[in-house]
């Protein structure tokens, strides 16, 4: 549970500070107090991953639950359809492109036969 809140908050952490880097990197001590930051919330003793995470994120969770629940239920659906979507999409282009391959090859293979003719093996020399 312990890595689990402090993976979640360092998650937040990164993504806030891919913005906060871009305007607030000129400060004085900007990328110390990142790493003082980092080690608190890493650190036992002080336990900054789960203070945060039981103060901040734990009840916006709690508070909005449903709505997280509704979406996963919606997401779930829109991408199996999707993957049905595509999957027929695959199966049609692989079916045309076999279907083209095999006409043009059977061409090919007619008009290799063709030239075997009878004719054309009168002139071949002999083999002994």
């Amino acid at each position: 549970v312990h890595w689990m809140m402090y993976w979640i908050i360092f998650s937040l952490f990164m993504a806030t500070e891919t913005f906060t880097d871009l305007l607030i990197s000129w400060f004085p001590f900007y990328y110390e107090v990142k790493m003082a930051f980092v080690i608190w919330l890493l650190s036992p003793y002080t336990r900054g991953a789960r203070l945060l995470y039981r103060r901040f994120v734990h009840p916006t969770l709690v508070r909005r639950e449903k709505d997280i629940d509704a979406f996963l239920a919606q997401t779930r659906e829109r991408s199996y359809q999707t993957v049905l979507h595509f999957g027929k999409r695959g199966l049609n282009l692989a079916a045309t492109a076999a279907i083209q391959a095999a006409t043009k090859s059977q061409g090919a293979l007619a008009g290799r036969l063709r030239s075997f003719s009878l004719q054309d093996l009168r002139f071949l020399p002999e083999q002994s």
